[in-house]
């Protein structure tokens, strides 16, 4: 942000009054600042802190990674804890769906991949390495698949030894004693031995997130599995070894090995659902880079060669044959096809490529073969580009997955209490066995309050949706875009680009009153002849309507364009003059017999155009920017949702009100210039609004950053969509509409899921409790405890899917 050398010394003396520093230079030409110090005395973020009091910014660099060992919104809290602590590291994400961290950080200020893993590590969990070329989807998908093996196998081994530990407990009741006698002390015992490995091996994975989360001072949902059960299994083990300690007291030496080897298994059972339903949910990205070819035909000197895709390099040219997907993107310079890009634009109709025109890797070739220049090759397609965007939106975080973060912060501690006061409810004040009925109702507690549902409840909706977003075109750059979105109350259009097809056409011929023996092919004849030579955007337009009615013009001679006004040439012997009014005016021409015409077609938001045969004028050829088919559909579809549409646009104001009523806007801004554009989203935002901005040129940059939300066109220019918070792929304008709906249905569904995650929770606590005790005398077994927990995680889960089938209706 510097601009001059007074910007420097501000930035130097700001500096230099943080404590701890010695000596600062700064470099207007590098932007960069070197500080000397007193060692750890050194505050980094005081120094951010006091460039951005300043009037400037730092410059800041991301780096993400891949944890291993998290499973609930504490062990994300805790994590992210760890890492903000670190000097340098300015801002600190973790997604637990994804089971990846991002850190931004000052460069040069912390070496950032041994600070994170110390900080990490420290945290009790673990960072794991990427190798050099391999693929971070790759990586995750297979510690997915791994992670899901595990849980499948250990869940196996469990059930094994949970089954027959079943039949022990029912060994009487199901007359199996008849068969084999067992006496109690024996059936204990073989209880003992079958369930000490499911506590201790499959259960292992909750004791060391438990022993982690001691180390710091905190509990979470291991904590409450590893203390629930390990309270059933001792009380069972006394049980099994010293009965006399029980029946001496005149309490029963009932054993509940079943209860702990059950919870866990059911647990496991849970975690196992919620990886597989974790992979599913990034099935969109996979699709996406499932797309790109794997091998090119290159032209290399007079041979086509087929080498991978990944030498394929700017510059080189390409050979595509029909039925062959393209492997890059670029620029067609010989021949023509057509082309398959539904999974660019979701668009079912093929579209036309000749020379010239765009094409884009990952789409499909299907009739001729052609050749093209590659332009965008590796990171710089724009498949790879999409695929980055909607994994970043995927582990991004919105303002209410932090509210959960904080839920489950208090949520653990409040729920041990809870745990504690029970116990010490029944130990002294219910009914007899005391000590049992405190050790089950405790347990019991601990087991149905686990919040592992409320860490899936917001990342795998943002996953799920995000997907479903890059199957519709739609690309979502994070989490708290989507999350704005459903807030949106009034929507601003740039008018040229967004609102109209951004070239001009020709809409109307008029023939004059007294031309006689002429038509409206007539008429545009002379235009298109006299224009047949002029590069302006006009002629263009009267050019390719011509074409379109089958008018073939002759050449003029004596061609001469007069620069604002007009055209004039000379065809068979006669001055053909093509112009404004002032230039028909200069030349001669009387126009007052159409007058009226030119009147209504300006009132239209048209641009009319004069066409005069030596001194008689002939008629009017109305040229104008267009609407895109759909622009009205789509101003009605966003007003019928209860938002205020805005057209922005920096026409003159008769034609801007032209086209604002023919489209529906509530609101015309005309006369608006570049610079002007974020001025006026912001004095929306100053009336209490949430504005959402979509547009597509350079120009409309300043207001998608200014607005909540920046919704940037994908055919318009990468300034433009690197500026937006959400892209439309296509170009589609009811894109603006599919984008709400989802980001409403996605809020919704995590509002459902904090509701499943979290109410559902806390509402069974006073069941397990054993308040309907004193009344119905019921109480909640811990095995009915613990499979209520896990039927709040795969409900979480498998309502968050449901937003892979939610209808999107434009």
């Amino acid at each position: 942000g510097m601009t001059c050398a007074s910007c420097v010394k501000r930035v130097e003396r700001a500096l230099s009054r943080v404590p701890g520093v010695r000596n600062v230079s700064v470099n207007f030409a590098t932007e960069e600042a070197m500080v000397e110090g007193d060692g750890d005395s050194l505050d980094v973020d005081a120094l951010v802190s006091a460039v951005r009091d300043a009037g400037y910014d730092v410059a800041l660099s991301t780096k993400d990674f891949v944890i291993k060992g998290m499973t609930c919104a504490s062990c994300v809290e805790r994590i992210e804890r760890a890492l903000s602590r670190v000097p340098g590291i300015v801002a600190a994400s973790v997604n637990l769906a994804t089971g990846t961290g991002r850190v931004t950080y000052i460069p040069g200020a912390v070496e950032v991949d041994p600070a994170v893993r110390e900080a990490v590590e420290g945290a009790g969990y673990e960072v794991e390495e990427i190798e050099e070329g391999e693929d971070p989807l790759a990586l995750k998908e297979r510690r997915e698949r791994e992670e899901a093996e595990g849980l499948k196998r250990k869940f196996i081994v469990g059930l094994c030894l949970v089954i027959p530990t079943f039949l022990l407990v029912y060994w009487d009741l199901l007359g199996l004693s008849r068969v084999v006698p067992l006496p109690p002390e024996a059936n204990r015992f073989i209880q003992f031995l079958l369930i000490t490995p499911v506590q201790f091996w499959v259960g292992w994975q909750f004791y060391r997130g438990a022993v982690s989360a001691l180390r710091h001072g905190s509990t979470n949902m291991n904590t409450l599995i590893a203390v629930g059960t390990t309270a059933a299994y001792v009380y069972s083990v006394v049980a099994t070894f010293f009965p006399s300690l029980f029946e001496g007291s005149g309490y029963g030496a009932e054993v509940y090995y079943d209860t702990a080897g059950a919870i866990i298994v059911l647990i496991l059972l849970g975690r196992y659902f919620e990886a597989r339903a974790k992979g599913r949910t990034g099935e969109a990205v996979k699709k996406l880079i499932g797309l790109a070819p794997k091998r090119a035909r290159v032209v290399r000197g007079e041979e086509v060669v087929e080498v991978p895709v990944e030498e394929v390099r700017p510059g080189d040219l390409v050979q595509v044959r029909p039925g062959e997907r393209i492997p890059v993107d670029g620029e067609v310079v010989e021949g023509y096809s057509v082309v398959d890009e539904s999974m660019l634009t979701g668009e079912p109709i093929p579209v036309e490529k000749k020379e010239g025109d765009r094409v884009v890797g990952g789409t499909l070739n299907q009739t001729g073969t052609f050749l093209f220049r590659a332009t965008g090759v590796g990171k710089d397609t724009v498949l790879a580009r999409i695929v980055k965007l909607v994994q970043e939106a995927q582990g991004s975080k919105p303002p209410i997955a932090r509210l959960a973060d904080r839920i489950a912060a208090y949520f653990v501690p409040a729920v041990m209490t809870v745990a504690a006061v029970t116990f010490a409810v029944w130990y002294f004040a219910g009914p007899e066995p005391r000590l049992t009925h405190a050790l089950l109702t405790s347990i019991a507690v601990l087991i149905i309050a686990c919040p592992c549902a409320l860490g899936l409840a917001t990342p795998t909706s943002i996953m799920v949706a995000t997907g479903r977003g890059a199957q519709q075109g739609i690309l979502i750059r994070s989490g708290e875009a989507l999350e704005r979105a459903c807030h949106v109350d009034t929507v601003v259009l740039d008018k040229t680009g967004t609102l109209t097809k951004g070239e001009p056409e020709v809409t109307d011929v008029v023939v004059a009153p007294g031309a006689r023996e002429r038509d409206e092919r007539g008429v545009l004849f002379l235009a298109a002849s006299v224009e047949s030579t002029s590069e302006h955007p006009l002629a263009r337009a009267i050019l390719e309507k011509a074409g379109n009615e089958g008018v073939d013009p002759e050449r003029t001679v004596d061609f001469e364009a007069v620069p604002g006004m007009g055209v004039r040439g000379r065809l068979n012997g006669k001055i053909i003059r093509l112009g404004n009014e002032e230039f028909m005016r200069r030349e001669g021409v009387d126009v007052s017999s159409l007058r009226g015409e030119e009147e209504r077609l300006s009132e239209e938001g048209k641009t009319p155009v004069y066409v005069a045969e030596d001194e008689d004028v002939v008629g009017i050829v109305a040229v104008a920017d267009t609407l895109k088919e759909n622009a009205r559909e789509v101003v009605s579809g966003l007003r019928r949702r209860g938002l205020t549409v805005v057209m922005l646009t920096g026409d003159n104001e008769r034609t801007a009100r032209a086209v604002g009523k023919a489209v529906g806007v509530d609101r015309v801004v005309a006369g608006v210039h570049p610079d002007e554009k974020a001025e006026v989203v912001r004095s929306l935002q100053e009336e209490g609004r949430v504005v959402a901005m979509v547009g597509d040129g350079i120009n409309d940059a300043p207001a998608l950053v200014q607005a909540d939300v920046g919704i940037a066109i994908g055919t318009g220019t990468d300034i433009a969509i690197e500026s937006g918070d959400i892209i439309l792929v296509s170009g589609d304008l009811s894109g603006v509409l599919v984008a709400i709906e989802l980001s409403r249905a996605t809020l919704r569904n995590i509002k459902q899921n904090l509701f499943w995650a979290f109410a559902y929770n806390t509402l069974l606590i006073p069941l397990a409790a054993g308040v309907l005790y004193p009344f119905f005398g019921i109480l909640l077994s811990p095995i009915f405890a613990a499979a209520a927990m896990g039927l709040s995680s795969v409900t979480v889960v498998t309502n968050a899917l449901r937003l892979r089938r939610v209808p999107l209706k434009a």
